[in-house]
């Protein structure tokens, strides 16, 4: 039985539009990720934005609650039935039908389609809330409906605004099984498993802390479809379904070791975590040191672990995804289209991890070893700093032993520690948090966009906002926004900047500063001077800028399919930005290109752009737009029609709702000015056509002229080829340097930059960092040297991320020292010469991490 589809359909046959699932990552600022099915109504819930036209919607919604206030990743692999990711099943009613309804469809679903006995079920109800009471009545025993306070049956949206009580179903899965003193209905014990909420929005929770009655109560439910499997296969446990039941056993297989009663929860963990970071990964979440990409790195280093403790020693995630695909990407097809990037990614992450897991699981039971009622703040950073450990997971490697670590002293060395990686985020979201937009949207509706066929149009001004977003009758001296009833202006939006331009009338011009929307209204924010402006008048609105940046546009498509045809299928778009001056594009692809490989794809687009190939706007319908080959973006969430771009019939076929040329040979000229890395995995082109191509092409032939000027003549490649003569010499130079100290200098190329991290006998420490800085393009250099019970530290960076300062504050700390200096040289000194070599490895996997 395919309870999702059932779920969907059931409600599809009550009148409900089936919504697809939301992306991972929210427009909304105050969530980290999307926890519950109702996270993409909530601005209907709020009354930001009026209800749509249906009343009613169902959808599946995948969700994550790893991080922020909503965080179940500490309870995966001790308890059955939490997730870091899970699949959220909810029907759900804007002012429409109420409690009698709810509890009717609720009631239906699960003793017919789902066929559950009767006699399994329980209810709970608020116990203010009578009407629950008696419309469950009607269809189950009364003493089978229980009351509870607010602890487990109010819900609220925050401390004001929508709130109301709610009504559970639970699933009795039997004394046989669950017989412990908190296995009764309102404990905490597995016997009673919730399986469905109900929550009733009929009050509005004003500051003062009073409740008043919405004038259209509202209903959002949510029913685990993991627990709901669990229950219909006949387990008690959801990782023993079929939802997790395979990944575990092809871990047994990769692992070459059958779980046991013993390591059971690690296979579980893994399992799990599979889940989260794939899905994450398909939809364009990176690793990284802040926010959602630190919680995505945080649960793959989890994995890793629980997967050492069961003997792996080499990455092993990768191995499992297919597996995931099988049972998942049936439904979710990005999880199946991006299966080779995320095994890519996985596999790059775990190798950085593996590298450091060894060292830092010796520290940690060393100390472990010396512990007996509380574990090392100064351990705990040092694992997390040094080693990669994330806090928790410090923290769930002690809890089977009943420890804690000393957070007092955690803490303040994290406040401490210049280097150490931020645990501030930054949510997504409409740009503006003020304004009424719902009173906006219900007075004048949504202005319509007219810019696909226009950069210019006589429109009427319908509102006024300031700068605060409060609506105004008039504007003058001040900035503020306004809305067109309608506008060629584009809001920024898929990578796009929005338009600027100007209004005119009566022979005035105002300014046009930028464009952007606000729960879909298209606002333009202007500059009003001295001449006021007043709502309903009639203005010529002009965009500027429109055609340089639809060039750039249309470059990214072609630079899109060109880099697929020279790097493969594999390169996937990981996001992208156009304004009229340039380009700028992220892919994944493991490793820096080749200067052949940019040459080629550089032909490639302007290969492209010379044969004129007609570009093609169609609106479809998403299956078919699917069929035709149209790349969509990580992430980003289709609706039932949708707008595909198409260069020369099957050159470039994408999903997009930006503007575009009408034929590629409008572009003029593409050139690639900077590859480069954004993190592991992804790499980044910036590139210019255009007017601004032909202006970089004008900057090179004045570098050349004055590259002429200094060589005092025509012929550069003599220049060239003497300055490589004395940096031979200098080359020389410092072999001489080296071959004065006792101990060899060793050299790593990371990507283009060469790192050397050495211990020296004897030598000048600086005039190495020097010489290396000066014999090199690219060098990152960090020496240690003992000296009269001492350690010198010296480094150096040149044209790499790196600032010395900070690398020898960092490696001083592990010496017992400090010290500092600029991005480009610095030194430091430290007291402990017995841990040089420790030192040594940190300093190379610090300096890993940032370049």
């Amino acid at each position: 039985m395919d309870i999702r589809k059932e779920y969907l359909e059931f409600f599809k046959n009550k009148g409900h539009e089936v919504i697809s699932s939301m992306p991972l990552v929210p427009d909304d600022p105050t969530l980290m990720f999307t926890n519950a099915g109702m996270v993409q109504f909530k601005d209907i819930f709020t009354g930001n934005i009026p209800a749509p036209k249906n009343k009613r919607a169902t959808s599946c919604q995948l969700c994550i609650r790893a991080g922020g206030k909503h965080n179940d990743l500490e309870n995966v692999g001790y308890t059955a039935r939490h997730h870091t990711l899970f699949e959220m099943l909810g029907n759900f009613s804007f002012g429409d039908y109420f409690k009698e309804d709810a509890i009717a469809y609720a009631w239906e679903f699960v003793t017919v389609n789902l066929s559950l006995p009767i006699e399994k079920l329980w209810v709970t109800v608020h116990n203010s809330d009578d009407e629950a009471f008696n419309i469950w009545s009607k269809y189950i025993s009364k003493d089978r409906i229980l009351k509870f306070g607010d602890k487990d049956n109010f819900w609220s949206m925050g401390d004001t605004g929508a709130c109301g009580p709610c009504s559970e179903i639970f699933y009795d899965q039997g004394e046989e099984h669950f017989n412990g003193p908190e296995d009764k209905m309102g404990g905490d014990g597995d016997r009673f498993l919730e399986i469905w909420n109900l929550v009733f929005m009929q009050y509005e929770r004003t500051k003062s802390g009073e409740l008043l009655a919405l004038p259209k109560p509202s209903i959002d439910t949510g029913m685990g479809l993991e627990r709901v499997i669990a229950i219909k296969e006949g387990v008690l446990n959801n990782f023993d379904s079929s939802n997790f039941k395979p990944i575990i056993e092809t871990l047994e297989e990769v692992a070459n070791k059958k779980a046991t009663k013993e390591n059971i929860g690690s296979y579980r963990v893994i399992a799990d975590h599979l889940r989260a970071t794939s899905f994450m990964l398909s939809q364009g979440i990176l690793f990284g040191n802040e926010g959602r990409p630190y919680v995505l790195r945080r649960i793959l280093r989890r994995a890793i672990r629980h997967g050492y403790l069961i003997g792996l020693r080499k990455p092993f995630m990768a191995k499992l995804v297919d597996t995931l695909v099988n049972i998942m990407g049936g439904h979710y097809v990005e999880l199946k289209e991006n299966s080779n990037y995320i095994k890519e990614q996985l596999t790059l992450e775990e190798e950085r991890f593996f590298k450091t897991i060894d060292l830092g699981m010796s520290l940690f039971s060393e100390e472990l070893s010396n512990t007996k009622d509380i574990f090392s703040g100064s351990v705990a950073f040092k694992l997390y700093d040094t080693y990669g450990f994330p806090l928790d997971l410090t923290q769930d490697m002690l809890k089977d032993r009943g420890l804690e670590v000393d957070l007092v002293k955690f803490e303040e060395l994290m406040k401490n520690q210049k280097a150490m990686a931020k645990a501030a985020w930054k949510g997504s979201g409409d740009s503006a948090n003020g304004g009424d937009f719902k009173t906006l949207i219900e007075k004048y509706g949504l202005n319509e966009f007219v810019g696909y066929t226009n950069i210019s149009y006589s429109s009427k001004i319908v509102a006024l906002l300031d700068e605060n977003f409060s609506e105004v009758e008039a504007l003058k001296n001040q900035k503020g926004w306004a809305l067109l009833d309608k506008t060629p202006f584009y809001a920024t939006s898929g990578g796009q900047n929005g338009d600027i331009g100007a209004i005119e009338f009566d022979s005035t011009n105002i300014m046009v500063l930028e464009t952007s929307k606000f729960h879909n209204l298209n606002l333009s924010k202007i500059d009003v001077k001295d001449i006021g402006i007043s709502k309903n008048q009639i203005v010529k609105a002009v965009v500027v800028n429109r055609y340089e940046i639809a060039k750039h546009h249309s470059a990214t498509h072609l630079l899109q399919s060109a880099l697929k045809m020279v790097l493969g299928d594999s390169v996937s778009q990981a996001g992208s930005y156009n304004d009229d001056l340039k380009l700028r594009f992220d892919f994944t692809y493991p490793k820096a290109m080749t200067p052949d490989q940019i040459n080629e794809v550089e032909d490639l687009v302007n290969s492209m752009i010379n044969r004129a190939l007609v570009g093609v706007v169609e609106e479809l319908p998403l299956e078919e737009a699917k069929k035709k080959g149209a790349i969509a973006m990580f992430g980003e969430k289709y609706g039932d029609i949708v707008r595909v771009i198409s260069f020369g019939g099957d050159v470039s076929v994408e999903f997009c709702g930006g503007t575009h040329v009408k034929n590629s040979a409008d572009i003029g000229s593409f050139y690639i000015i900077k590859e480069s890395g954004v993190s592991a995995g992804i790499r980044r082109i910036e590139a210019v056509v255009g007017a601004s191509a032909f202006k970089y092409t004008k900057e090179q032939i004045n570098k050349l002229a004055l590259l002429q000027t200094e060589f005092k003549s025509n012929d550069i490649i003599s220049g060239v080829k003497k300055l490589k003569q004395e940096i031979k010499e200098l080359k020389h130079e410092l072999q001489n340097a080296q071959s004065k100290t006792s101990t060899p200098i060793n050299e790593e190329l990371i990507n283009d930059t060469k790192l050397i991290v050495s211990v020296i006998e004897n030598g000048d420490l600086k005039k190495i960092v020097d010489d290396s800085k000066n014999a090199n393009e690219k060098v990152a250099i960090l020496l240690l040297q003992a000296k009269d019970d001492k350690v010198l530290i010296t480094a150096g960076s040149k044209n790499t991320p790196i600032k010395a300062g900070d690398w020898v504050k960092q490696i001083a700390t592990i010496l017992g020292g400090n010290g500092g200096g600029r991005a480009d040289f610095a030194t430091a000194g430290g007291k402990d010469t017995t841990k040089m070599e420790e030192a040594k490895e940190a300093a190379i996997l610090w300096a890993k991490d940032n370049l």
